[in-house]
């Protein structure tokens, strides 16, 4: 299966449109004592909302939090790697 030139360009745009990153999850108990599990949105300078789940596991709860992160990561490396084998569309 291959993901076309709009596929990434929608992944993108969803991307771009959830609460600026950096997204990290912290597990009450691994991460601090005390409180609820959440996901910290944002940088220090520029804090956005928390995050907070119902239902989501711990690791539910970080693959979330890393998404934020790891999805643009990915979106370029697909591109990089389309120009190079020339797949483009």
């Amino acid at each position: 299966m291959c993901i076309t030139d709009r596929e990434l360009e929608e992944i993108g745009a969803r991307c771009n449109s959830a609460t600026p990153g950096p997204w990290v999850s912290f597990i009450e108990g691994r991460d601090y004592s005390g409180g609820s599990n959440f996901i910290m949105t944002g940088s220090k300078g520029n804090r956005g909302e928390d995050i907070e789940l119902t239902g989501a596991t711990s690791s539910d709860q970080d693959f979330i939090a890393h998404a934020r992160q790891d999805v643009p990561k990915l979106i370029d490396e697909i591109k990089r790697l389309k120009t190079i084998l020339g797949a483009t569309e």
